[in-house]
């Protein structure tokens, strides 16, 4: 049996081990602090199909219960296409979790960070140990204790001998954070 300690990053043991890491080099793990409400939403959507769903096949007249087991399973489904990732990080390390697993990369020793253009914005970061992981770039904009850890840590792998790759990707995302933290520090003083 392996260790929790021995697990590889990018595999699912690894958001474990990160933690463990970063509970132990000293100070909590940072969490989103909006996933609560993104996963409450995500329910709150697959709910309120499941409901739409059934009431328009009742008011047909056509609801059986292989039909209502169809919906709930549609209901299932676009639940497990909303619900977020939980993203935690810690010093030297983030990890992202779905329902389907996570991985986890060493932020002190980032390789790669990278800005993909599409429609679906992402940050992909990879470390020197093959940990892969990609998250939503409003998860940092909403989250500037979890911009500034990952900051702090991409700081360091050039000091450590891995200069990461795509440092545009990294100060756009710096440059767009620090605008929306300005822009609510605004809004909060009464200042906009």
């Amino acid at each position: 049996m392996r260790h929790r300690d021995d697990a590889r990053p990018g595999t699912a043991g690894a958001a474990d081990a990160a933690g463990l890491a970063g509970t132990r080099s000293g100070g909590p793990a940072l969490h989103d602090r909006h996933w609560a409400r993104d996963v409450r939403g995500s329910a709150g959507c697959a709910a309120a199909l499941l409901a739409l769903l059934l009431l328009l096949d009742r008011a047909s007249g056509s609801l059986t219960w292989w039909r209502a087991a169809l919906w709930a399973a549609l209901a299932v489904l676009l639940f497990l296409v909303l619900c977020p990732a939980r993203v935690s990080a810690g010093e030297g390390w983030l990890a992202s979790r779905s329902l389907l697993g996570g991985r986890a990369v060493r932020t002190d020793l980032l390789v790669s960070v990278r800005c993909p253009d599409g429609v679906c914005r992402r940050v992909v970061l990879r470390d020197a140990l093959g940990g892969r992981v990609e998250i939503d770039p409003e998860i940092l904009v909403d989250n500037p204790d979890l911009w500034y850890r990952l900051d702090a840590d991409a700081r360091t792998s050039p000091a450590r001998g891995s200069p990461p790759c795509g440092p545009d990707g990294l100060r756009s995302l710096a440059e767009q954070v620090e605008r929306e933290t300005a822009l609510s520090v605004f809004r909060i003083s009464g200042l906009e």
